[in-house]
């Protein structure tokens, strides 16, 4: 009888992990992909729509175009998982199997912040839609950046969106009319690379963009266009671009997969408490941050694991915690981050590579090789 894995989520850790399992076994094994969405798309991809470098339906890549042998990719919507019996509910069915792989990343949670869910936003493609509609017209006033409160998805993404919006406004030639103002609730924009923050805030300060760390935004008042951090002050603004808090999707908690919002892992193997069930990626506890690069490469020391253990052979520890990570600085010059979060006992580490527009060829070439790997694009 063929073993069946089943994997909840199809971002870039579901998609990596079942297409190594795919190359792996073929249909010697059964996978099955479950996802609530009908398509995908790189998170970095938010930001060129909402400067109105792309269209939405551009930066979409439909599932239908992820073809395996022996994975299966479900649209369906999960309500219920039991990680004893791993057995998944959803509003289709029942699914059973032998290896579960939670792979759902993490929710939006937009009660947190009082008054976020009426603000203009752009983590999510409709927010960054929205934004991209409305920001041909601004041409004078106080743009803020804020964040709901950490941990939160992509911590470069709002340092890239201050950077861009100086480079956007000035290309207009309203620059000068205009503040801009980043609130993050670290002290610094990446922590784990003293170099890349330095960086970051040199070149916030050669832009004239504010920085203020180490706050987390506690309220918007979309009436009265305003900000309140947790420390009291307020902050006015004539565009706001939210940055949602997160949370792992609800029906984890019921399910009593989580721990202080996430579910907690092993995070060298990945291993939840429950036996042959793993989790990956935002939704876990793994020691990394959230983002797709670094669920990507849980995905590989999963998929490595299960591997090894269908074959009958030693299993190896590979989840390195590293990820690249690449910013945007403006004047289409990219910088580039090397993140390593388990190799050293004092702490995280992080190798700088300065600002080029020759750096632009090796984003492209990240989202190139997975457009061709995960759909054949």
């Amino acid at each position: 009888m063929k073993k069946r894995i089943l994997i909840l989520g199809a971002g870039f850790g579901g998609m990596e992990l079942s297409t190594m399992l795919s190359e792996a076994f073929g249909d010697a094994i059964e996978v099955t992909l479950i996802d609530k969405n009908d398509s995908f798309y790189f998170g970095f991809s938010k930001l060129d729509v909402m400067f109105g470098r792309a269209q939405p339906n551009a930066v979409l890549l439909p599932y239908k175009k992820f073809v395996k042998p022996g994975v299966r990719l479900l649209q369906e919507t999960i309500s219920l998982i039991d990680p004893v019996a791993k057995r998944v509910t959803t509003d289709r069915g029942t699914h059973e199997a032998d290896f579960l792989v939670i792979a759902l990343g993490a929710d939006y949670d937009f009660a947190k912040t009082p008054g976020m869910a009426e603000a203009t936003e752009f983590y999510t493609l409709e927010g960054a839609t929205r934004l991209g509609e409305i920001l041909p017209s601004f041409s004078k006033g106080r743009v803020l950046i804020a964040v709901g409160g950490a941990p939160f998805k992509c911590p470069p993404a709002p340092s890239e969106a201050a950077l861009m919006m100086h480079d956007y406004l000035s290309t207009r030639g309203v620059r000068s009319a205009c503040e801009i103002t980043l609130i993050l609730p670290l002290e610094v924009p990446v922590p784990p690379s003293p170099e890349t923050s330095r960086a970051l805030l040199a070149a916030f300060a050669e832009r004239n963009i504010t920085f203020v760390g180490d706050r987390e935004m506690r309220s918007v008042d979309t009436q009265r266009r305003e900000v309140t951090l947790d420390d009291g002050r307020v902050f006015p603004y004539d565009l706001f671009l939210g940055v949602p808090a997160i949370h792992a999707p609800k029906m984890l908690e019921v399910s009593g997969m989580t721990e202080n919002g996430y579910v907690p892992v092993k995070p060298r193997t990945l291993e939840t408490c429950f036996p042959d069930v793993y989790a990956i990626g935002d939704c876990a506890r793994q020691g990394t941050p959230k983002a797709g690069v670094f669920a990507e490469g849980a995905a590989r020391a999963v998929a490595k694991a299960l591997i090894a253990r269908l074959r009958n052979e030693e299993v190896p520890v590979t989840h390195a915690g590293t990820g690249v990570c690449f910013i945007e600085f403006g004047a289409g010059r990219i910088g580039q981050v090397e993140v390593d979060f388990f190799s050293n006992p004092d702490g995280p580490t992080g190798t700088y590579h300065e600002p080029s527009v020759a750096l632009r060829a090796g984003k492209e070439h990240f989202s190139a090789s997975r457009r061709a790997r995960w759909f054949g694009l």
